[in-house]
């Protein structure tokens, strides 16, 4: 037996292993062509990450401009659940932006490393639209609408914009904006700075050096030689991805159909949009 010792010492003595879940794109859905992540997309592959018994810890890969704050809430309450369920260890690494949702996501994790060059913060709430008034009058169109509830057709696109229900949207907003405040606070705590915390709110993003230095990163640092500084050189990582469906497999098949074309050229329009806010 002394001779086979060795080699069983190999299985006896597993490497620490890593599991890296990527979460990259804009929060919620975009369209029935293409997925945005949501707690629908994104649960299972929390949940196989977690639920290995041979993971050491788990790396978050963040990459995203932000998108649906109650999706952002879902995402990163069940990182929290599963992580003290499993207790596991939880570090986000921000690649270009973890901002807005993004960064509500990333509070998620008990530690948050960043390149020097990313994006973090957008700690607000936004609400954008266009008006169309003016547009149908010069093209003779008249617009009908008919609700039950007189608040119903509230900031439609093609009636006048009214103070009253302006102020009703703010008011939500505010609402909503206190939601990520509390959140951020009860995640990073003492790590705001507290001279800088005006700002902090207002929905400003800055650059991950700048982030470290007013509390809303610990860290810079890069997946691999981070985790293997501290759970050694032979540290396995293992990727979990998402398995796609056969219809998002096959889908790109269909592009043909000029609906769908247009769908998602919409789309992409809307999630570049999101995107180029931040210059990316």
């Amino acid at each position: 037996m002394a001779i086979l010792d060795p080699i069983l010492d190999r299985f006896r003595k597993r490497p620490p292993t890593v599991s890296v879940v990527t979460l990259r794109g804009v929060i919620g859905g975009l369209g029935p062509t293409r997925r945005g992540l949501s707690l629908e997309t994104v649960a299972p592959v929390l949940e196989t990450a977690f639920k290995d018994k041979h993971t050491t810890a788990v790396a978050l890969i963040v990459n995203s401009p932000g998108g649906s704050p109650v999706q952002s809430d879902l995402i990163a309450r069940r990182i929290r659940d599963l992580a003290a369920e499993h207790e596991k260890p939880v570090t986000a690494f921000v690649e270009d932006v973890a901002a807005s949702g993004g960064y509500w996501i990333a509070c998620a994790a008990d530690e948050i490393l960043v390149n020097p060059a990313s994006i973090v913060g957008s700690i607000g709430v936004v609400s954008a639209g266009f008006g169309f008034v003016e547009a149908l009058d010069k093209l003779g169109v008249e617009r009908r609408i008919h609700t039950a509830g007189s608040r119903k057709a509230l900031l439609d696109p093609f009636s006048p914009e009214r103070e009253e229900d302006v102020s009703y949207l703010k008011a939500v907003q505010v609402e909503l904006h206190q939601l990520f405040i509390d959140w951020v606070r009860k995640r990073r705590g003492d790590n705001l700075k507290a001279e800088e915390e005006p700002e902090l709110f207002e929905g400003k993003f800055w650059t991950g050096r700048r982030g470290i230095a007013i509390g809303l990163a610990d860290g810079e640092g890069e997946l691999r030689s981070v985790m293997r500084a501290r759970h050694g050189d032979k540290t396995r990582f293992r990727q979990v991805e998402r398995r796609r469906s056969l219809f998002e497999r096959l889908r790109f098949g269909a592009s043909a159909d000029p609906v769908a074309i247009g769908e998602g050229a919409l789309t992409a329009i809307g999630e570049r949009a999101v995107w180029s806010r931040f210059g990316l």
